[in-house]
């Protein structure tokens, strides 16, 4: 088997497949590429026990056609390190040694028959699948606003991923811990059908670091897993099992007060005071009156303080109340309009965090519990 292809498009292709493959395996061939050459294209697999990525790339000058396992580091380790030129790869099928030779040298590689490399496994639900289009656009969008506020709690497994609440005419992304919780509702986009699912963390993240953003997603959901192509990629997943947290009933109805921030002038005076808090608990205190805010923190083991005063906008009785400093931080960075609104009602109840103005066809609301304060 021999073809050539330009190094640079298989570097990124093998480098995309890669994310899906783990450091450490449970089966030593899931350390290696699959990869398939059918006619003049050229498929590349990587997968874990719950996650498949496929990557084809057009080749030129192919003979023959097989399926062959290949180191998966040390053949994108070696792309990355070739100039940016044809590459020539040969397989001897009898022996399965690789050779990739260049202008300006060869290398040779040990392959193993491909047909030992498992395959995803299948959803034996007897339900039908569910299909739809979503643009990259609100895919990326709704996993920015969401995938930080993912649990991590073992108790709570269905908290360890992105809820997708898919509706006929929009799509709700939901994550929380428990501490937080961030719903973010995309009505540009109109499925068609009606589904959810809960998303784990690995294969969000493959889906924002793989899929462009000028692209529009196939998705094929069955009750346990998900298929999701591109042009480029196929990506298969599987979910989690559980039932997620009503997060409706959450998210308060109403809060009577609130509080307008500059959010890049919060944000600065939040990290800086953030220096000082005690590690243990992370809190950052709030005085909050109609034109001031009053930000303290201190660590007593280490006798230090600190303090900063910015203006803001309050409509509300003077109140002091507590927040997660590196939870607020997380919501200043994903918050990215100029002010930023939050909404309270009394110290014990949970600050709801939106921005000033909301993309024309989404709402986002993002939940922070308080923490306990004694006085400021």
């Amino acid at each position: 088997m021999r073809f050539n292809v330009p190094c640079k498009a298989f570097y990124n292709a093998a480098s995309a497949v890669s994310k899906v493959i783990n450091s450490k395996n449970s089966l030593t061939i899931l350390d290696n590429f699959r990869i398939s050459l059918q006619d003049d294209i050229l498929t590349i697999t990587g997968a874990d026990m719950d996650n498949e990525l496929n990557a084809r790339i057009h080749v030129t000058d192919a003979e023959g056609n097989c399926t062959f396992c290949v180191q998966a580091r040390r053949l994108v380790d070696l792309l990355k390190e070739l100039p940016d030129s044809g590459i020539t790869f040969t397989l001897n099928e009898e022996t399965y040694e690789v050779e990739i030779r260049y202008t300006g040298g060869k290398y040779n590689l040990t392959a193993m028959n491909g047909a030992e490399y498992p395959v995803f496994r299948s959803d034996d639900d007897e339900t039908a699948p569910i299909s739809f289009q979503l643009s990259t656009e609100s895919l990326m969008q709704g996993l920015e606003y969401t995938i930080f506020a993912v649990g991590d709690d073992d108790y709570r497994p269905m908290m360890k991923g992105v809820f997708f609440d898919i509706d006929e005419d929009h799509i709700t992304y939901v994550a929380t811990d428990t501490h937080k919780l961030v719903r973010f509702i995309d009505n540009r986009v109109s499925p068609g059908v009606k589904g959810s699912c809960i998303l784990p963390v690995k294969p969000a993240t493959v889906m924002r670091n793989v899929f462009a953003k000028d692209e529009n997603l196939n998705f094929t959901m069955t009750r346990k897993s998900a298929t999701v192509e591109s042009e480029g990629f196929t990506f298969r997943c599987s979910f989690l099992n559980g039932r997620f947290p009503d997060y409706n009933r959450v998210i308060p109805k109403q809060s009577p007060f609130r509080l307008i921030l500059d959010r890049t002038a919060a944000l600065n005076a939040i990290r800086r005071v953030a220096v000082f808090v005690d590690p243990g608990y992370g809190l950052e205190k709030f005085k909050i009156t109609a034109d001031k805010l009053h930000i303290k923190s201190d660590d007593n083991n280490m006798c230090t303080c600190a303090r900063e005063t910015i203006p803001c906008s309050f409509n509300g009785p003077e109140m002091v109340i507590g927040f997660s400093a590196p939870f607020l931080i997380e919501f200043m960075n994903v918050l990215r309009t100029d002010e930023v609104y939050i909404d309270l009602a009394d110290p014990s109840r949970a600050g709801v965090f939106c921005p000033s103005e909301n993309t024309e066809g989404t709402d986002l609301v993002m939940l922070l519990m308080p923490m306990n304060v004694d006085k400021f």
